[in-house]
């Protein structure tokens, strides 16, 4: 079975669904932060030198949201968004 086979699958049933979909935030926060270390092309290493702290210390911070357990501060979004390049930008939308 295929990785998509096994994801349509698990997603038909309403509580996984459910689920999945309410860790899309987290989901969506991961990806646009790791599109931004690709593309200042850095490492874990890297990004992690950059805030000043240690790579498995960026490891757990971008694992941390596929598994919806901790939510990192706004002080550690923000460092790691300036360690790509970047700056952090919070909403709240409609």
């Amino acid at each position: 079975m295929s990785h998509s086979q096994l994801k349509q699958k698990a997603l038909s049933r309403e509580s996984v669904r459910k689920e999945y979909e309410e860790l899309e935030p987290e989901f969506h926060l991961l990806r646009e932060m790791l599109r931004a270390r690709k593309e200042a092309g850095l490492s874990q290493a890297d990004v992690a030198e950059r805030m000043g702290t240690k790579p498995p210390a960026v490891t757990r911070l971008e694992s941390s949201l596929t598994s919806g357990r901790h939510s990192p501060s706004i002080a550690t979004l923000k460092k790691y968004a300036e360690a790509v390049g970047c700056h952090l930008e919070i909403k709240l939308v409609h």
